[in-house]
C-alpha cells in the first residue's frame, strides 16, 4: 500500500511559478510511474504529466508543454511538478498518483491517488 501526500499548492500570479511535491511512503515507490492530474471546478479530472519508474521518459499534457517539468528523486520517494509561465486556467486541484501500469493519460490507470493540492493562478 503507497500513500501520497501533494505539498507545494499555493497561490501565484499569471506568469510566475510553483513546484509542487508529492512524497510516497509504504511502499516500493521506486517501481511505480507517477502522474499529476488536476481537476477544475465543475471538470473532469485530466492528465497533466507523467514519468516512468526510472526517470528516464516523461509524458505531458499539450496543454502545458513546454510550461511545467514532471521529475521525481527515488532516493527521496517524491516527485514533482516544476510549473512555469502559469496561466489562469492552470487553477485546478492537483493530485499525484501511482501505477503499476502504462496508459499514463487515464485515470483509470492509477491505484494510489493523494489527496490533493490546491493551486490558484490570479491575473
Amino acid at each position: 500500500q503507497v500513500q501520497l501526500v501533494e505539498s507545494g499548492g499555493g497561490l501565484a500570479q499569471a506568469g510566475g511559478s510553483l513546484r509542487l511535491s508529492c512524497a510516497g511512503s509504504g511502499g516500493s515507490f521506486s517501481i511505480f510511474q507517477l502522474g499529476w492530474f488536476r481537476q477544475a471546478p465543475g471538470k473532469e479530472r485530466e492528465f497533466v504529466a507523467a514519468i516512468d519508474s526510472y526517470g528516464s521518459s516523461t509524458y505531458y499534457a499539450d496543454s502545458v508543454k513546454g510550461r511545467f517539468t514532471i521529475s521525481r528523486d527515488n532516493a527521496k520517494n517524491t516527485v514533482y511538478l516544476q510549473m512555469s509561465s502559469l496561466k489562469r486556467e492552470d487553477t485546478a486541484v492537483y493530485y499525484c498518483a501511482a501505477s503499476s501500469f502504462w496508459r499514463l493519460e487515464l485515470t483509470t490507470t492509477y491505484g494510489y491517488w493523494g489527496q490533493g493540492t490546491q493551486v490558484t493562478v490570479s491575473s
